[in-house]
């Protein structure tokens, strides 16, 4: 097996309400999402990926499918955070993502290793899988799932 890594970034603002400090204020981060996965090398002859684990454009270009496309640049609530919730709802079209869970780092990590998982586990029909998920909250704070 062999493992690939493809970053990708993208902007968000969510609120821990609970948090004793700064955090419980509405405010947004510069997220990096790496995704690593693991899988055999393909020995396709005259296929497009020859000689890859998967095309790191396809990694890409399902990731933001799945999951950049609909984090970036929403408010990432917690459906228990009624009086954000409320408000948002106040702005026409505003793009929110609620989640079941507080959206710590931690919490996000699981929540996108969960549904990137089924995007990439045996796709294209060989032995590839996500095994590593880790997403900065800042350049010196993150959170990492492993399968």
């Amino acid at each position: 097996m062999i493992t690939i890594t493809r970053k990708l970034e993208f902007d968000a603002g969510h609120r821990i309400p609970d948090h004793r400090s700064q955090c419980r204020n509405l405010h947004g981060h510069r997220y990096v999402l790496e995704i690593t996965l693991a899988g055999e090398v393909s020995r396709e002859s005259g296929a497009s990926d020859n000689g890859m684990v998967m095309d790191f454009a396809d990694v890409k270009a399902l990731a933001n499918e799945h999951l950049v496309s609909v984090w970036d640049h929403a408010f990432l609530v917690y459906e228990g955070d009624t009086a954000v919730r409320n408000f948002l709802e106040t702005m026409p079209d505003h793009k929110t993502v609620v989640f079941d869970r507080v959206p710590t780092v931690e919490n996000l990590a699981a929540a996108a290793f969960d549904k990137l998982s089924h995007v990439f586990d045996a796709h294209y029909g060989r032995d590839l899988r996500l095994v590593r998920l880790r997403l900065y909250e800042t350049p010196n704070c993150w959170s990492e799932v492993t399968a």
